[in-house]
């Protein structure tokens, strides 16, 4: 059965840093465009950034040039590198793999979901 499972989220300050990391499982994963999404309270989900099976990245704009997705298809990892943290950015971040060739911006088209790990920006 296939399994995503994120760790590395916690309490930061205002310009801080996370690293984010998404383990798979169960699945061919080097065959999977993957995504970090993420959810605020009371917001909708929001597509942060993507790596398609060629390792070619796209990213919100709210987080182009302080984020940064990559993955490791030999260790079935995803991760996301979060600096310059602002209080906008907390939410619960989750990993989504996608059974198709491309990335895609709606949620529904992701197929396999993480269980989340929340990020607090706070001071």
């Amino acid at each position: 059965q296939v399994q995503l499972v994120e760790s590395g989220g916690g309490l930061v300050q205002p310009g801080g840093s996370l690293r984010l990391s998404c383990a798979a499982s169960g699945l061919t994963f080097r065959l999977y465009p993957m995504a970090w999404y993420r959810r605020a309270l009371g917001k909708q989900r929001e597509l942060v950034a993507g790596v398609t099976r060629e390792s070619s990245t796209n990213y919100a704009s709210s987080v182009k040039g302080r984020f940064t997705i990559s993955r490791d298809n030999a260790k079935n990892m995803v991760y996301l590198q979060m600096n310059s943290l602002k209080p906008e950015d907390t939410a619960v971040y989750s990993c989504a793999a996608r059974a198709g060739s491309t990335l895609q911006p709606n949620p529904t088209e992701y197929r396999y979901w993480g269980q989340g790990t929340q990020v607090t920006v706070s001071s």
